[in-house]
């Protein structure tokens, strides 16, 4: 198992070079690859990877960075949110992750 990044821009190259390359976001409800035409809704999505990074000093600096696959085509992507008390309710609501996909995973 190797070391879990420091930060979120370390999470974001360990990603890309694993294969998860493309950006995701959520519009519309529903997650979009940048690269390609895959889109899937979030009940959708495999969550593979997690990274969650705490705020030192300030609880608005809190990140969480997914590593996601789109079930139909296999495309991979992440992406990077707010996460706490600066998340956006609508992301997290689409998202509907349980506890157990969010376990920091390597």
């Amino acid at each position: 198992m190797t070391k879990a990044p420091d930060t979120v821009t370390d999470a974001l190259g360990l990603l890309a070079t694993d294969g998860y390359a493309a950006e995701v976001q959520l519009i519309d409800g529903h997650l979009r690859w940048r690269a390609g035409d895959a889109t899937c809704t979030p009940a959708e999505a495999v969550v593979e990877r997690v990274y969650r990074f705490e705020g030192d000093s300030d609880p608005g600096d809190e990140m969480v960075v997914l590593g996601v696959r789109d079930p139909k085509s296999g495309t991979r992507g992440a992406l990077a949110m707010a996460y706490g008390p600066a998340a956006d309710p609508e992301v997290m609501q689409h998202l509907d992750l349980d506890d157990r996909r969010w376990q920091e995973t390597d």
